[in-house]
């Protein structure tokens, strides 16, 4: 999809996603002292108001210009002065303002080219000791769980990701597939719940 398809995608609706921020973003985050953080394609905005929330500042970049105008309307009706940076622009060009301390990549769907590109820049924003974090719907997600793209192109693997990043320097902290429960919606009461997989790779720059 394209800039224009999601600007319609998230006019078409309330909210896209929930108001609050990913579940893994905030168990792999919580507990780092706040600084700097880039969110790269951040729609509309749930993971980059957690963290400012937090204390951090946050860069929160985004292709749809709906989506940071509603990420904007969320800020309105919180106590968070300044500390998010609305940015419109491509995860593949736009100019990042690193260094910064946490770069968060949270389903960004994209063939594995543009993968590859947008994982080395967020990964090149980074200062040496800061977290890379990179959470989406996993490849094995189409044959095992539910949900997601159905395009296998847009899937990846945390091995995948990790060779994204080939000759750089980091520690991996987590590079596998995650679990969450989907409860059925109303459409599907009193079917059974199901478990969607997600990759996620999180790694600590070391040069």
């Amino acid at each position: 999809m394209d800039a224009h398809a999601w600007d319609q995608r998230y006019a078409a609706s309330g909210l896209v996603w929930s108001s609050g921020p990913n579940r893994f973003v905030a168990e792999a985050l919580e507990g780092l002292s706040p600084g700097r953080a880039l969110d790269l394609a951040c729609g509309e905005g749930r993971n980059a108001l957690w963290l400012a929330g937090l204390g951090w500042q946050v860069d929160a970049l985004d292709f749809s210009a709906v989506a940071l105008e509603k990420g904007r309307a969320l800020e309105g009706g919180l106590d968070l002065p300044g500390r998010v940076r609305w940015l419109h622009g491509d995860a593949l060009t736009h100019e990042l303002s690193g260094p910064y301390d946490v770069a968060l990549l949270a389903y960004l769907q994209l063939p594995a080219g543009e993968r590859r590109t947008a994982c080395r820049r967020a990964f090149a924003s980074l200062r040496v000791g800061g977290t890379f974090l990179l959470v989406a719907h996993d490849a094995t997600n189409l044959t095992d769980g539910t949900g997601g793209p159905q395009d296998a192109t847009v899937l990846s693997t945390a091995e995948e990701v990790l060779g994204d990043l080939d000759g750089e320097r980091f520690d991996v902290w987590h590079a596998d597939r995650v679990g969450r429960v989907v409860e059925p919606d109303e459409a599907h009461r009193g079917k059974p719940s199901r478990t969607a997989w997600d990759c996620l790779v999180r790694l600590v720059r070391t040069a």
